[in-house]
């Protein structure tokens, strides 16, 4: 199973342990971590994946591999900007969100539009005509977002 992690690539300390927390569980159930291979969430999931024995896959978005985070084992370099975004979700059986911004939101939605499942921990919260709109499913740890997604992308 290939598992996206997507947020910030400028984290909170928080979120960082959480993101490295993800990546741990990611690698604990044999899950491949696809980001976006930058700094903040991105490479503290891929530093928590790599802890715990895991694979990861970085989707730069710029035109060098060395601008990979150190903990991806496989960067793929695609000179896209932001437009990558679209590859990190579409190669991913499930997202997981951590926190983000704008990149992150874009994120969330080509996966939602593609049918990638979303799970987020302290991520955004959608709403369409003033009315929530409950598209992202909610989890309250990183084991159980891993949990979540895992068996959300399964199905």
């Amino acid at each position: 199973m290939i598992v996206a992690v997507v947020g910030a690539s400028q984290c909170t300390p928080q979120e960082a342990e959480i993101a490295e927390a993800v990546g741990r569980e990611l690698a604990r159930r044999d899950a491949i971590l696809i980001c976006g291979g930058r700094g903040g969430v991105m490479e503290a999931a891929c530093r928590g994946a790599k802890a715990g024995g895991g694979r990861t896959v970085g989707i730069l978005p710029g035109t060098s591999r060395h601008q990979a985070n150190p903990y991806v084992d496989i960067p793929i370099v695609t000179g896209l900007g932001e437009a990558r975004n679209l590859i990190i979700v579409r190669s991913a059986d499930a997202v997981i969100a951590v926190g983000g911004e704008y990149g992150t939101l874009s994120e969330i939605a080509f996966a939602l539009k593609l049918g990638v499942p979303v799970v987020g921990l302290g991520t955004w919260e959608l709403s369409k005509d003033g009315r929530r709109v409950e598209a992202i499913v909610r989890a309250t740890s990183p084991t159980e977002a891993v949990e979540r997604a895992l068996t959300l992308g399964a199905g």
